[in-house]
């Protein structure tokens, strides 16, 4: 196990209605005047943002209100809102949605603070200072609630980036796993994928003796397995959604990833695709992973293996590991399959022939060099075999 740090200060308050206290935390952390940060429709016709809106009231904290958050969030209106904090000198920012409007956020509470062009921190620049920032949780995905990481679209060039820094980390998040349970069942299972994910890349690690991490991570993922076809099959299972809401929460705060290398190429390959063709990123995560673990098998042979027999219940082929390597992960896409996740580029939306496309960007945009590193270093031959096997699936 490597040397770390772990600061994971954010206070999380769980269960029915604690949105209605969301104001007592906004006091409570220090602020006075408010961004009120949401995406659209369905947090109002919810009568979500009038609770929140009147649990502000109550407190005597002022505010205003920035919608219009779209998934795969934009620079466009986070550009907006850091001119809008700083003209109504905002101090809290309190995003009401999802991961996208929780990165969106969290962009712009380091902007505003900051004197040069937010996307500097997207580039690679660690964020040292920002707003405070608060959270209403409304589906259980991203884990943005509690992590240090942002991720951002820019609209010129359409790169898909992330950046990280124990600044952004919310004050407070309010997770009501009541508020999931309208969700449809494509977001849903969207969101177990990227919890899945998260879990996934942290796994895939070159560090060794790194045992608690691994069974951590290897319980969340077995309680995904059992919620994630409870809530499918019953959307209103309040325990269910508990489970998986609080399982999102621990795999992308990092609790899981301390004192190991991880992968994360899945997600930088991911990204490209949702960023192009504006498609889940749960679902282009469910496309991506086994291509991405498929090419990384040979590297690392036994810790798929681990995986398959611990997570999915394979049985151990010792003279010929890479089978049941093999076998855990196409168990993991059957499963991904079976919740309503899309298995290849034609059910995502994505097209073969913009392969060379995508390799590009990915590889060369915004200043990259050629390869992208995780678990392992990939060229841009590696990425184009990836995408090409996604484009294959059937």
């Amino acid at each position: 196990m490597n040397n770390f740090e772990f600061y994971a200060p954010t206070c999380f308050v769980f269960g029915k209605d604690t949105e209605n206290k969301a104001g007592e935390y906004v006091r409570r952390f220090g602020g006075t005047k408010v961004l009120l940060h949401y995406g659209g429709g369905s947090v109002i016709r919810s009568g979500l943002l009038d609770r929140v809106r009147k649990s502000l009231e109550a407190e005597g904290l002022s505010f205003i209100e920035l919608g219009g958050v779209k998934p795969n969030p934009r620079s466009g209106l986070v550009y907006e809102g850091i001119d809008l904090c700083r003209k109504e000198k905002v101090d809290f920012i309190l995003a009401v949605g999802g991961g996208s409007v929780i990165d969106s956020s969290k962009a712009i509470a380091a902007g505003v603070v900051y004197d040069g062009d937010f996307w500097d921190f997207y580039r690679g620049k660690r964020i040292e200072k920002a707003l405070s920032v608060g959270t209403i949780l409304t589906i259980a995905a991203a884990g943005s609630e509690g992590s240090p990481d942002s991720v951002i679209t820019k609209e010129e060039g359409m790169f898909k980036r992330g950046a990280s820094g124990d600044a952004i980390r919310p004050k407070f998040s309010i997770l009501n796993p009541a508020l999931t349970q309208t969700l449809p069942p494509f977001q849903t299972a969207a969101g177990i994928t990227d919890i899945m994910a998260h879990l996934y890349e942290r796994y895939l690690t070159n560090t060794e003796e790194v045992e608690v991490t691994d069974r951590l991570i290897e319980a969340l993922l077995l309680t995904m397995i059992h919620e994630g076809p409870r809530v499918i099959a019953d959307p209103d299972n309040y325990e269910a959604r508990a489970n998986i809401m609080w399982a999102g929460t621990m795999a992308h705060n990092n609790s899981c990833g301390v004192g190991r290398s991880q992968d994360w190429l899945s997600h930088t390959i991911e990204h490209e695709l949702s960023a192009l063709y504006d498609c889940a990123h749960g679902a282009g995560l469910a496309v991506t992973m086994p291509a991405v673990f498929t090419f990384e098998l040979s590297h690392n042979v036994m810790r798929f293996a681990q995986a398959a027999v611990r997570i999915w219940g394979c049985q151990m082929d010792f003279a010929h590991p890479e089978v049941t390597a093999k076998a855990g992960i196409e168990a993991f896409r059957n499963f991904l399959i079976s919740i309503g996740m899309p298995k290849n580029f034609e059910e995502l939306g994505a097209k073969a022939e913009d392969i060379p496309k995508l390799v590009e960007i990915l590889c060369r945009g915004d200043g990259r060099d050629g390869t992208i590193s995780g678990f392992v270093t990939l060229n841009e031959a590696d990425c184009t075999k990836i995408y090409q096997m996604m484009a294959d699936y059937r």
